[in-house]
This record gives structure tokens, C-alpha cells and sequence, in this order.
């Protein structure tokens, strides 16, 4: 889903704006005494010539994290061949080989997250650890390798799917934060965070509600905890149910928050599953700006703030309809526009012309894939998931519970018999 144009961290969210964005002001020059010698112009430092270094500096750091993204995802292509090669004899050459790269990718992201955290250089480089936009880049890429008519298919069960799961979802984690006591705003953020698609979700619904960024922090936090050992989970325990590959996509698109971990997860169950898994995500995001709009509505008028004439005063308003368009992720529209453009060479187009250039679109989507699971590792902030405390965890834990198993039955229902 389509974040505010820098993805925060869990540790760096910033607080949550209104849907209007007015240009921040400079801050105050510094007050001279009056027995003070005036400074002339020529000798002031102007206030460019003064960030400058501080500019440079960032962007130096920002590099420098790049580079260990990088380095870290070329280090797991490596892997990915390495290892199974000199195991290939031994009892551990069998499980070297199933083991798929975004393992590799998220141990070394949590790997390289301890050594720069030691060293005190991970705040510093955190610009560059971008999960959402190499998550994006990924599945756009993604789309390229999926038939539009499998889309097509799909689209039905899954946009049934994600209203029915999305609208359970968010109520209970709603109605049992409420039970806890938990502030109406960070309800709402665990709420849509569970419900739609994580922490791009959370975002959205902090902007929507005028959540603090501890809370959005919080949500973040929780939402990276969870979602990691789903990746591994999901599928394991889709094997052991001897689940198709398209319950096991739905299952694992439905229930995991972030659509990166849900990426990751259809890559360690298989081509097939990563396909259905990456249709039902993005359905699901795709419902964020209807679900960002009803919260800004029901957050205004519970305020008393519904005379405001930014907040739309029902779903058919043109406000609403601008809300929904500046929340809606539009990479969707990239994913379904290379999976259109692929089919159609794909009937156009010789198998010689076209094989080789699907395979340079598949080599780039897994790099950019790689870089968007080193980056999760990398991103994740120990003491913010001391800081949450336990209300939003049993919240979180209660509700990913209810997304499983009522995500389970839906996609047992919708696409039981869905043939790939």
C-alpha cells in the first residue's frame, strides 16, 4: 500500500499530519542582544551554507546504509548457491536446499541490525533500509510472471475474501481493545494495521484519526514482531494441513499484515502460493483509502469537528473521493499493468524474444525482493518492542489468532477448488 512518501521505521515514525499539508515553518533566527555588535550581511552565515554539512553528512550516512542493503542481499544469492552446494553430501544438504532466500535475507537483515546497533551506526543509516519501496518495486516486477487471467479468476474470491476478513478482523480488535481500555486512536491504528495491510496501513489510520507518533510507533513495532515468524509459520503449517497452493496463497495473503512478509511467505511455500497470495494483498490494500476515509469521518464528527470543511460528511463526497485516491497504494496499478502487458506479449510475442526478457524481469524482482527482506531485519528496533506494553500485544495477539482462523476458513470456502 502506498505510505506517505518516506516509510517510517518502527523506532522513527513520524506524528501523524492532517490530510492538508501546510509547508513548515523555518525556525526563529536567534535573538541578538542589544549590546551585541550587529553582524553585517557578507559575514552571517546564511541558513543553506549552515545545513549544508549537516545535508552532506545525512546523505553520506544514507549511502552508507545502501551499501550494507546491498551488500547483505548479494551476500544471500550467494548463499542461496553456496550452501547447498558444499552440503550437498551431508544430512544437512536436503534442508540447504529447500531453504529458500528470504531466510537468508531476514537472518542476515537481523544480523547486520545487531552490528550496527552495537556500533550505535543503525540511526544513522536508517534512511536507506526501505522496505516498502523495495516491496513495491518487487511486486510490480511481480505481476510481470503472473497470467492476467489467473488475476482475473482470482479477483472475485478475493475481493470477497478481503471485505469479509477485513470488516471481522477490524471490529474484533476494535471491540476487545475497547474491553482492555484502550485509547479510541491506537485502537484504531492495531485495528487497521491487523485488518488491512500493517504498518502502511497504520500510517494511513494515524493520519486519519491524529494518532501520536508513540502510538503509530507502537503499532509499527508490533505489527514487524508479528509478522516475521509468520513468514515461516504460515507456511509450515499449510504443508502440514497438505493445503493447495491456492488456499495456502489466499491463506497467507489474507492473514500476514505486512505485504512484505506476506511476499516473503509466498516464496518460502512456492511459486503458485506467492502468485494467489500477492493477488489477495493487494486487494486488500487496495480497500485502504475506503477504510482511511471512514475513519477520518467517524474521528471528525466524534470530535466535534465535522463542521470542518476538509472532512468529507459522507462516503459519495467529493472530499471522500479525493481521500480515497491520495490513500489508495498505487503500485497496485503497476502490479496489474505489467501482469496486462506481460499476457499480451506473451500471446504477441515469439518465446525466444520474450523468455529472455521475463527472466531479466524475474532476476530484478528477486533483487529488489531480497533487498525488501534484508531491509525488514534491518529496520527492526528492539526497544520500541519493549516500550509497547502489554495491552497492545494481548490485542495483537488475540486478534492475529481470529485473522487465522477466520482467514483459514475463507480461503478453504473461496478457493477450495481453484485451479492454478
Amino acid at each position: 500500500m502506498t505510505p506517505p512518501k518516506k516509510l517510517p521505521a518502527a523506532d522513527t515514525v513520524p506524528e501523524a499530519a492532517p490530510t492538508s499539508h501546510a509547508p513548515v515553518p523555518s525556525a526563529e533566527p536567534t535573538a541578538v542582544a542589544p549590546d551585541s555588535a550587529v553582524t553585517t550581511a557578507a559575514e552571517a552565515p546564511t541558513p543553506n551554507a549552515a545545513s549544508a554539512p549537516s545535508r552532506n553528512a545525512s546523505i553520506g550516512w544514507a549511502a552508507g546504509g545502501l551499501v550494507v542493503v546491498v551488500g547483505l542481499a548479494w551476500l544471500v544469492q550467494f548463499l542461496v548457491d553456496w550452501v547447498p552446494e558444499v552440503s550437498a553430501d551431508t544430512g544437512f544438504g536436503g534442508i540447504a536446499k529447500a531453504v529458500e532466500y528470504p531466510v537468508y535475507a531476514i537472518v542476515l537483515g537481523f544480523a547486520g541490525n545487531a552490528l550496527l546497533t552495537a556500533t550505535g551506526l543503525r540511526d544513522r543509516m536508517a534512511a536507506a533500509f526501505r522496505t516498502e519501496f523495495f516491496i513495491k518495486v518487487g511486486l510490480v516486477l511481480l505481476g510481470a510472471t503472473i497470467d492476467f487471467s489467473i488475476f482475473v479468476r482470482a479477483f472475485g474470491p478475493a475481493v470477497v475474501q478481503a471485505c469479509l476478513l477485513i470488516t471481522a478482523v477490524f471490529l474484533f480488535t476494535w471491540w476487545f481493545a475497547g474491553r482492555l481500555g484502550v485509547d479510541d486512536k491506537l485502537r484504531a491504528l492495531l485495528a487497521t494495521a491487523l485488518a488491512v495491510c500493517g504498518v502502511s496501513a497504520a500510517v494511513a489510520a494515524a493520519g486519519a484519526v491524529q494518532a501520536k507518533k508513540e502510538q503509530l510507533a507502537f503499532t509499527a513495532t508490533l505489527v514487524i514482531v508479528f509478522a516475521v515468524p509468520s513468514i515461516f509459520l504460515l507456511p509450515w503449517l499449510a504443508n502440514l494441513m497438505g493445503l493447495s497452493s491456492a488456499v495456502t496463497g489466499a491463506w497467507i495473503g489474507g492473514n500476514i499484515d505486512t505485504t512484505a512478509a506476506v511476499t516473503a511467505a509466498g516464496a518460502v511455500a512456492g511459486e503458485e502460493p506467492l502468485q494467489i497470495a500477492s493477488i489477495v494483498k493487494v486487494t486488500q490494500n487496495a480497500l485502504l483509502g475506503v477504510v482511511a476515509v471512514l475513519l477520518t469521518m467517524f474521528f471528525a464528527f466524534r470530535s466535534g469537528d465535522a463542521a470542518d470543511p476538509g472532512t468529507p460528511k459522507r462516503i459519495t463526497d467529493p472530499a471522500a473521493y479525493k481521500l480515497v485516491w491520495q490513500r489508495f497504494p498505487k503500485f497496485v496499478l503497476g502490479f496489474l499493468a505489467a501482469s496486462i502487458v506481460a499476457t499480451i506479449l506473451g500471446q504477441t510475442m515469439s518465446p525466444q524474444l520474450l523468455e529472455p526478457r521475463l527472466d531479466a524481469a524475474k532476476d530484478i524482482q528477486v533483487w529488489a525482493l531480497t533487498l525488501a527482506f534484508v531491509s525488514i531485519g534491518l529496520e527492526f528496533k528492539v526497544q520500541s518492542a519493549k516500550e509497547a506494553g502489554w495491552k497492545p500485544i494481548a490485542v495483537f495477539t488475540a486478534a492475529t489468532v481470529v485473522n487465522l482462523v477466520v482467514g483459514l476458513a475463507l480461503a478453504a470456502v473461496l478457493f477450495g477448488g481453484f485451479q492454478m
